[in-house]
């Protein structure tokens, strides 16, 4: 009996290889965080503007870019830090975290809201778009392959065993 695992040798009614870890882990999910956050926002906006016009068309999209720049500058970070240092990354998360959080509220204080922004919709559409990226970073990570243990080295005389 073959393994599915050894890259040469097949099993089953078709070839099985061995899969490597997904390229790219955060920018793919960043990605498909913005695809999907992108669509669900655009049905809030026109949702939105079906109902208060284009001030509650833009106050969607404002909530919603607001967020989606909120996760955006997190998996960028874990993009260029986790190639580099995969174990420094989680801790470079919690810095970035507190950075945002803290220049988002200084922002938010200082700039205030402007006085065309419906907060109804300024709200929905923030809340929309934190529900759509994060159902779509799960299914991104469901979908990763991640290699946890160091591929075997071959054996000297040319048998893995």
């Amino acid at each position: 009996m073959t393994s599915n695992a050894e890259p040469e040798s097949a099993s089953g009614n078709g070839p099985v290889g061995v899969s490597g870890p997904t390229k790219s882990l955060w920018l793919r999910l960043l990605a498909m965080g913005s695809a999907a956050s992108a669509a669900a926002l655009l049905l809030t906006g026109v949702t939105a503007f079906f109902f208060n016009g284009a001030v509650g068309f833009w106050s969607s999209l404002f909530g919603g870019a607001l967020v989606m720049a909120f996760f955006a500058i997190s998996l960028a970070v874990g993009h260029f830090v986790g190639r580099n240092n995969p174990s420094g990354a989680i801790g470079l998360f919690v810095a970035t975290y507190f950075v945002k959080v803290v220049g988002f509220a200084v922002v938010l204080f200082v700039i205030g809201a402007p006085a065309w922004l419906h907060g109804r919709w300024f709200l929905i559409g923030a809340v929309v778009t934190v529900v759509s990226w994060q159902a779509a970073e799960i299914y991104g990570f469901s979908r990763a392959r991640l290699q946890i243990y160091n591929d075997p080295e071959p054996r000297k005389g040319g048998t893995d065993v």
